[in-house]
């Protein structure tokens, strides 16, 4: 959820090895990124907030989606790709970055009826079992919210590894899963004159990782 705006300084600058002195910058700029050997991908990890998503999505009304997410948070990892289960994962998350392209909607879900960031400014996540099979990964782990914490499993899929242009190895992650709100204390709700009600009980929740392996 709301899954700091610090880009992660550059491991160190790009230093092509096999370009020769004299080749023009632009030859230079247009080199292939390099693909990280997967036996590198071992190693502490943090989540490059620039380059993910920490999103959600709710049904409205009954009848629409509305979608948004959390544009202010910090995270580790320590990947282990031989011992998956002593990989661990770490996040932090504002609510009060919450974002939905409405105002009133963001003014309203900041509010006691849902987060209430004035007595609760983090909601966190903590992993307490990783297993893999391949590139997929099954994370589970203590998500607390408004100061209740539950348990959630979410799988991963790993979108690759590469080295970018300033010489950091780079891992993706991609994960959603479903959670109940009123599981961590957010039933606000209104009934509709047609039947049912504004927001859905249901909650998905869409990750989309960058993390850089720290030098």
């Amino acid at each position: 959820m709301s899954f700091f705006r610090r880009k992660p300084k550059p491991a160190h600058a790009a230093t092509p090895a096999t370009t020769p002195a004299a080749a023009p910058v632009a030859d230079q700029a247009a080199a292939p990124v390099a693909v990280a050997e997967r036996d590198a991908l071992t190693g502490d990890y943090t989540i490059d907030a620039s380059h993910s998503r920490l999103g959600f999505s709710a049904r409205h009304a009954m009848v629409t989606t509305v979608r948004g997410q959390f544009t202010d948070f910090e995270g580790t990892a320590h990947v282990d790709a031989e011992d998956p289960a002593a990989s661990t994962v770490s996040l932090t998350i504002r609510p009060a970055s919450i974002s939905t392209g409405s105002a009133d909607r963001d003014g309203h879900l900041v509010s006691a009826d849902f987060f209430d960031v004035e007595n609760h400014d983090a909601i966190t996540f903590a992993s307490t079992s990783v297993e893999r099979d391949g590139a997929e990964w099954t994370v589970t782990g203590d998500l607390t919210i408004k100061g209740t914490t539950r348990p959630v499993t979410i799988p991963f899929e790993e979108t690759g590894t590469a080295i970018d242009p300033f010489g950091n190895t780079r891992v993706g992650f991609e994960g959603a899963t479903t959670i109940n709100r009123k599981d961590w204390d957010l039933p606000w709700n209104a009934a509709l004159e047609t039947g049912g009600v504004l927001v859905s009980e249901k909650i998905k929740l869409e990750l989309d990782i960058s993390a850089i392996k720290n030098a």
